[in-house]
Order: structure tokens, then C-alpha cells, then sequence
């Protein structure tokens, strides 16, 4: 593994970074909170114009041709501006499953319109009840004539409120599969949630919602290991994220560090402020290591999902420990609205629970030694 990143990247990752810290400054993350849609449909065209929504397609449907590890360094600089809008769901779950499991008339029809920012998508596969993984799937695909109906009720489908196309786990006749659900179907109910990390995520109800035939994504019970797949890179991908949101706590600390004075001195003269900005920056660093090593071998098609589960369960709890860390720094205005801080600590928070939380990724890491 190549531990550095080249030229280019270093440039793609500079680039996002300076654009994002233009481009999305924490009064526009504030106003998303409140905004239905919950994201800048000007940030989303110049995202655009940029390339990022094609970072992992192709360039025969219309994107960039880069890999996985190109759309981490987005997602990193997106975790540091705490980027609100549907990117995480349209970029890394939507594209990825249709490129896995799509034919290619699928893949033509709908990749080059998210390519040029057109298209938003949506993963429907958590349901009440269930913990992670396929296995709690209960939504049910009937087969009729030359159409499906899908019945049943998914959870925090990430904006899906604002979706062209949501992908539904469903089990039919034949097992575990995937549908293209277009989001103005008969009997298709969506309901927003109320989040910790003001992400748009919503409730979706499929009543006897027709799905057809040319929808289905793959064939019949084909599902199980694209959406394992999924659930690799997604966890890899909230790593890049939660790393993102930990250079600003720390740099945040740091700044109060220096600046805020205790009996006569700053409190960064203090040995204990000292250990604290210590262990942020160690915990952050081994973060960094293990996402970018889980995010290589996605990226080299090798097989990564003890490294995927070992980046997510670690970097979670670090997460977490830079978060809480930075807070003890601050004291109590690191609480209030007004501060920035806040703001990372919810967005780790709630990264840190998606797609695996740190206990069941260190179950996963256990079996893969046999245990």
C-alpha cells in the first residue's frame, strides 16, 4: 500500500477543501437545517460543474472515471465544512449499487444525469426492528403480470424526501433483491425524520407500490452481496467523514488553547489540556491510516471487509473521543448554537452509528479470525 497521496490527488484534496471553505461556510450548514429540500441547489451545480458527482463513474456515462479512494478525499473535505445535501446518498449508496448490480441499459439511463447533477437517488434498505445488514429485511416483492408490488416500511433512508429514484430492498419469491422505485409511485409515502445530525433522512411506506419489471436491478435474489458491498464501502466511506470533522475540532481546541488564559496563563500551558490535545491528535492520525488502507483495497478491487470494519470501529470511537475531548477544552460554549463545534460533534455522532456502529464491527472483525 502506498501510504502518501500523489500529486493529483493532493491537488483534488486541496481543491475541495478551499472550495468548500468558500462554498459552504457554517451560516449556509445553519440555514440547510431549516430548509425542507436541506441542501443549496447552487452548491449542488458547481458541485457539479467540478466533477464530483461522476467522481466514480465512468467516463462512458458521463463522469470522471476516478475510484474509491478519489471519493474519499471528497468526503473527507466534506466532513471538515460539514457539507449538507443528498451527496452521501446519490454518489456513494445510489451509484455504487448501480453500477454493481445495474444492466446496461440501467446504467445509461441513469448515471449520466447524476453525473451532471440532475439525478438525486435514495437506498432504501433499513427497516424497524433490525440492527445492520440484509438479514432483518422483511419488505415483501410480489410478483403481478409484468410488474412488482412492493409492500413495506424502510427507516432512515437518507434523502429520500428529495430523490429521483430510490432503491428498495425487497424479498420475492426468489430471495433478497433490488428495485428502482421512481419517487412520484402510487403508494409511495415519505416522512422526514427528525435526526441528531440534521441530516435529511425519512421514513419510506411502500403500499402495494408497482414497480416494473425493467426496475429490477440485477435478478431475483442477486441482492445479498451487492448490498454487503454497500455496506463495506458506505462504513469506509463515514470514516472519511468523521476523519474530516476531526481536523477542525482539534484545530478549534487548539486555537482556544492558546487563546483562552486560566490564572494568569493560557490553559494550553496546563499539562492535562496538553494530554487532551495529545490524544486528539494521535487518535485522529491512526484514523487516518485506517480508513485510507480500507479505502485503498475498495479502490484496487481487493478484498476489504475486515479492513473496512476495523476502520469503522475505530475510527467511531475515536471520533467520539476527539468530540468529547474538544468539548471538556471548551467548556460550556462549546454547547451553545452560536459555536461551530457542535456542530462536528453531532455529524460524527451520527456518522459513527451509520452503516455499522463499533460493536458490530468488531463483531465482524472477530468472525474473520475464525471466532
Amino acid at each position: 500500500m502506498e501510504l502518501d497521496l500523489n500529486q493529483e490527488q493532493k491537488i483534488v484534496s486541496k481543491a475541495a477543501r478551499d472550495f468548500l471553505r468558500k462554498e459552504c461556510p457554517k451560516s449556509l450548514v445553519r440555514e440547510m437545517r431549516e430548509d425542507e429540500r436541506g441542501y443549496s441547489s447552487g452548491l449542488w451545480k458547481k458541485m457539479a460543474q467540478m466533477g464530483w458527482m461522476g467522481a466514480e463513474i465512468p467516463e462512458k456515462y458521463g463522469g470522471t472515471g476516478g475510484d474509491f479512494l478519489d471519493l474519499c478525499l471528497l468526503l473527507e473535505a466534506m466532513g471538515e465544512a460539514c457539507l449538507p445535501g443528498p451527496f452521501f446518498a446519490t454518489v456513494v449508496l445510489g451509484v455504487s449499487v448501480i453500477l454493481a448490480a445495474g444492466s446496461e441499459e440501467q446504467k445509461k439511463g441513469l448515471l449520466p444525469g447524476v453525473a451532471e447533477g440532475r439525478g438525486l437517488m435514495a437506498l432504501a434498505h433499513t427497516e424497524p426492528g433490525g440492527w445492520y445488514g440484509a438479514s432483518p429485511i422483511a419488505t415483501r416483492a410480489e410478483k403481478i403480470a409484468d410488474a412488482y408490488l412492493l409492500n413495506g416500511v424502510k427507516l432512515f433512508v437518507d434523502s429520500a424526501h428529495a430523490a429521483d429514484h430510490i432503491i428498495c430492498a425487497a424479498r420475492a419469491d426468489g430471495g433478497l433483491s433490488l428495485f428502482i422505485v421512481e419517487a412520484k409511485s402510487p403508494g409511495l409515502k415519505i416522512k422526514p425524520l427528525r435526526t441528531l445530525g440534521y441530516e435529511k433522512q425519512c421514513q419510506v411506506v411502500l403500499e402495494n407500490t408497482a414497480v416494473p419489471e425493467a426496475n429490477l436491478l440485477g435478478s431475483i435474489g442477486e441482492a445479498g452481496p451487492v448490498l454487503e458491498a454497500m455496506e463495506n464501502r458506505a462504513a469506509v466511506a463515514k470514516c472519511a467523514e468523521m476523519l474530516g470533522a476531526m481536523g477542525p475540532a482539534i484545530e478549534l481546541s487548539l486555537t482556544h488553547a492558546k487563546e483562552r488564559e486560566q490564572f494568569g496563563r493560557p490553559i494550553g500551558a496546563f499539562q492535562a489540556v496538553q494530554h487532551h490535545l495529545a490524544d486528539m491528535a494521535v487518535a485522529r492520525d491512526s484514523a487516518r491510516y485506517l480508513t485510507y488502507q480500507a479505502a485503498w483495497r475498495v479502490a484496487q478491487g481487493l478484498p476489504a471487509e475486515k479492513e473496512a470494519s476495523m476502520a469503522k470501529a475505530y475510527v467511531s470511537e475515536a471520533s467520539g473521543l476527539v468530540t468529547r475531548l474538544a468539548h471538556q477544552i471548551h467548556g460550556a460554549v462549546s454547547f451553545c448554537d452560536e459555536h461551530d463545534l457542535h456542530l462536528y460533534t453531532r455529524k460524527t455522532k451520527a456518522a459513527a452509528a451509520s452503516f455499522g456502529d463499533a460493536d458490530y464491527h468488531l463483531e465482524k472483525v472477530a468472525r474473520s479470525f475464525g471466532l
